[in-house]
């Protein structure tokens, strides 16, 4: 089944109406980028996904999970046991995605020391104009 563009030529995401824009946010919203990177290493019951997702409530679990499996990114597999065993795994698609995402949020934790004193030399210069003025 083909997807419709809106009739609007190639995904362009800096478009306002391109749907590209919301994959992307979806994809690189808090949640969704440690749960993509979380599924990377292996599928997860919801709980210890939760546990392992530190500081994720269970609302904005759900509603990341959901997102993302009506995304074609995660694979709900509900087993028809006493109790109910529900597994979340990436889809193809969604290890494509984690990847990405992994390789950005990595990247930000080798930066940290870099981005913080970027922001002490920002906040040094702001507080100097301050008194200037």
């Amino acid at each position: 089944m083909a997807v419709s563009n809106n009739g609007a030529g190639a995904p362009d995401v800096n478009r306002e109406m391109c749907p590209s824009r919301l994959i992307l946010e979806h994809v690189t919203s808090r949640w969704g980028v440690l749960v993509l990177a979380a599924l990377l290493e292996r599928s997860y019951r919801f709980s210890e996904l939760r546990r392992h997702v530190g500081g994720v409530s269970e609302k904005m679990l759900a509603q990341t999970l959901q997102t993302l499996e009506r995304d074609g990114f995660v694979h709900r597999d509900a087993k028809p046991v006493i109790p109910p065993r529900v597994d979340y795994s990436l889809t193809g698609l969604g290890r494509e995605a984690a990847r990405q995402v992994w390789d950005l949020a990595r990247w930000t934790e080798r930066r940290v020391a870099d981005v913080q004193a970027a922001r002490a030399a920002y906040d040094d210069g702001k507080a100097r104009t301050a008194e200037t003025i």
